[in-house]
């Protein structure tokens, strides 16, 4: 202690000095807009580089698992290809086959799953025509939607955050309703809006809906798992079990909806109509 005070008088003008220093370097910054811009743009720019890094080593380490959750990404396209053959054409139909949709591969280089609100962060941003708003799938199912974009990166509002709202509904049907994330299971979320006369069975396939502008229709977002009515209520609450696994997602798809915007647009001019 005694060395540790010597030490602290010997220096004193010099310590006092690069304090100094530190606080006119935070003055700079908070008064003057072109150094914040700047130094926030680093910051994250340096952030993001440290994530990636950490990321890699980590992804590194999961090789096994990330070349398991590959294989079963390429069976299922296997699967959607052999669905599509020549003779059950005049039956099926490609979610995509107008061309709606871009989809933009990224790697997740941060990611939380414990918190009441999660987001993700991925290694694309505006530079490779990411934009807020899209919404974002992964190898299982969907994942997110798009909040901030830098150059680089961009942040993902994740389906375990309080604010996140997906329409979806039964693969089988056409009834749909709202889900959402009501906190703690990382693996279960819950749909409602089901009306009680809806038929449905545990382990039912739950898929995104038309009616979406974030998603084509028919990614998969569950199964599932329970459901109850309450007394007096004329809907379903059922607890889906997610398709995807928030706690190993190392690789997701950006999806570009080229016809976002014209929809947005249109709806608005159609509200300001009404007033």
């Amino acid at each position: 202690m005694k060395n540790l005070v010597l030490f602290l008088w010997k220096n004193n003008f010099t310590i006092v000095f690069l304090l100094l220093q530190v606080f006119c370097f935070y003055l700079i910054i908070q008064n003057n807009k072109y150094h914040n811009a700047a130094w926030y743009n680093s910051s994250n720019r340096v952030s993001g580089d440290i994530m990636s890094a950490v990321s890699s080593v980590t992804q590194y380490l999961n090789l096994k698992n990330s070349n398991r959750a590959l294989a079963d990404e390429n069976a299922l396209l296997k699967s959607m290809i052999a669905a599509l053959s020549v003779d059950s054409i005049p039956r099926f139909r490609n979610p995509d086959s107008t061309g709606k949709y871009i989809f933009h591969s990224a790697r997740v280089v941060n990611n939380s799953f414990i918190r009441r609100n999660n987001y993700l962060t991925i290694d694309k941003g505006s530079l490779d025509s990411i934009r807020p708003e899209m919404g974002v799938i992964g190898p299982n199912g969907i994942v997110g939607q798009v909040k901030d974009v830098s150059p680089h990166y961009a942040t993902v509002i994740s389906l375990l955050h309080k604010n996140s709202r997906i329409s979806a509904g039964f693969k089988n049907s056409r009834f749909f309703g709202s889900l959402t994330w009501p906190g703690m299971n990382p693996r279960e979320a819950l749909l409602s809006d089901i009306a009680r006369h809806v038929k449905f069975s545990k382990g039912d396939t739950i898929v995104t809906t038309a009616y979406s502008a974030l998603f084509p229709e028919g990614i998969l977002v569950g199964t599932v798992k329970d459901f109850e009515a309450r007394d007096g209520s004329s809907f379903y609450s059922i607890t889906i079990e997610l398709s995807t696994d928030f706690t190993n997602l190392h690789y997701v798809y950006a999806v570009e909806n080229k016809h976002r915007e014209e929809i947005k647009n249109l709806e608005l001019q159609s509200q300001s109509n009404d007033h």
